[in-house]
């Protein structure tokens, strides 16, 4: 199972620390940001990471390299303005291959999330141990976490069918 790291915007909210720093470099207890998911997706056996990047993203290749010093290949996808998420997937997508894939926000801090229970609930059989037809599975999960102290609101809603952004960006 491979990875993306969503790592091109420009960390508006962020400025002016993001003026000369790209918002996955921020440090928190002395590590990057995109440290943390790096090393915790490695914990997990997911090594294979891909990495798009825009806005100063040669800070971000000469900061993480190949990956090799955190046990992890890195791929960069490339990117000269950032392409949103759909855009950034697209791009990426002759590295991602055909497999499913874990996606995250490059410039979220959660140093002790598990990606070992993503994997678990990627199967492909059902309750019984049937296969399930390729065009059956599921295309994405979507992994709820409790709001921030900081952001009680969030910035997005689910509704039946969708995530909704409600509002003004916090």
């Amino acid at each position: 199972m491979k990875a993306m790291i969503f790592a091109a915007g420009r960390g508006e909210r962020m400025r002016p620390l993001t003026d000369t720093c790209p918002k996955p470099l921020l440090k928190v207890r002395g590590r990057p940001l995109i440290v943390w998911h790096i090393l915790n997706l490695v914990r997990a056996g997911i090594t294979e990471i891909v990495i798009n990047h825009a806005f100063l993203g040669d800070m971000i290749e000469a900061e993480l390299g190949d990956g090799s010093r955190y046990g992890a290949r890195i791929a960069y996808s490339r990117e000269t303005t950032a392409l949103e998420t759909a855009g950034g997937i697209a791009n990426a997508l002759h590295l991602l291959g055909d497999e499913p894939f874990l996606a995250l926000s490059g410039d979220i801090y959660c140093p002790y999330f598990d990606f070992e229970q993503v994997k678990d609930v990627l199967h492909d059989k059902d309750m019984w141990g049937n296969l399930i037809p390729p065009d059956k599975r599921d295309m994405c999960w979507l992994y709820l976490t409790p709001n921030p102290f900081h952001n009680p609101d969030g910035d997005f809603a689910l509704t039946m069918y969708s995530v909704a952004n409600e509002g003004t960006p916090k």
